[in-house]
């Protein structure tokens, strides 16, 4: 199945959270936060939105950090999906 955002926005595929720290301390499920990293899956047109012109600036296949609490979750397929605007996207990790 393929999804089609509209208008200005950009469905997004969350990338998996961290199982160990840094120190190497291997975390339960539990204690693992949920990351604010994804990977860009489809895009939206762009358009008119709010009576003002929006210009799409993310392409499909980059990783963005989105703010915490944005968008709307989907299950498709057994995947899992974000739908968010563009501008709760807050920038791309290159």
């Amino acid at each position: 199945m393929k999804l089609g955002p509209l208008s200005d926005r950009v469905v997004l595929k969350q990338l998996e959270a961290e199982e160990t720290t840094k120190s190497g301390i291997i975390l339960t499920s539990s204690a693992q936060e949920k990351p604010q990293e994804a990977e860009v899956i489809a895009v939206g047109p762009g358009g008119m939105v709010d009576g003002k012109e929006v210009k799409m600036q993310v392409t499909v296949g980059q990783k963005v950090i989105y703010s915490k609490y944005a968008g709307t979750e989907v299950k498709l397929d057994g995947e899992e999906y974000i739908i968010v605007r563009q501008n709760d996207i807050l920038a791309v990790v290159e």
